[in-house]
């Protein structure tokens, strides 16, 4: 598995590298066949200390999470402690999902847009309806089952995610609720 260790304005030394290497690599190991490569981002907040990790499976599934601490090794190890949750929890579903599917997921391309948000007080009429765009992104909106895409979007901790159904082609939507429950968007 190949690594990508950095810093925002921070300087990673080599003990902290070595020790993200071997407790990664046995979490990740031990739940996930075959992973590619992983992620460790450190950085700051303030007095605390920001750890976030992206860990690439092979069939293209990402499991991600995210943890702050007073100390740097305190937020890996709340960041490990997120990501073997994770994958601990989907283990066998990891698994079944990677041996029913023969080919990596495939991924489709897409725009992605950050528009400009309303008047922070709220109290004036845009001038049309016409939103403003802040900036435009390129995205991957993979291929992918219904149950991998609830999988997926739990992963990675998000609320929504967006994907194209592999049954049908058509992009579809899961989400989760108010009332805790996941909602499932099929456009006929």
């Amino acid at each position: 598995m190949q690594y990508q260790i950095t810093g925002k304005q921070l300087d990673i030394g080599a003990a902290l590298q070595t020790h993200v290497k071997e407790e990664l690599g046995g979490i990740v190991d031990k739940y996930a066949e075959r992973p590619t490569d992983a992620s460790v981002i450190f950085s700051r907040n303030a007095h605390e200390y920001v750890c976030e990790t992206i860990v690439h499976l092979s069939t293209g599934m990402t499991a991600q999470a995210k943890a702050h601490a007073t100390e740097i090794y305190a937020a890996f190890e709340g960041c490990l402690d997120k990501m073997e949750k994770q994958l601990r929890r989907y283990k066998r579903r990891l698994k079944d999902h990677h041996r029913d599917r023969a080919n990596p997921i495939e991924l489709m391309e897409g725009s992605s847009y950050i528009l400009a948000g309303g008047d922070e007080a709220g109290d004036s009429e845009p001038e049309s309806l016409q939103p403003i765009i802040v900036a435009e992104m390129e995205t991957k909106i993979a291929s992918l089952s219904v149950g991998e895409a609830v999988m997926q979007m739990e992963l990675n901790g998000d609320s929504v995610l967006v994907f194209r159904n592999e049954k049908t082609g058509s992009v579809n939507v899961v989400h989760r609720r108010d009332d805790g429950n996941i909602g499932w968007i099929d456009p006929r």
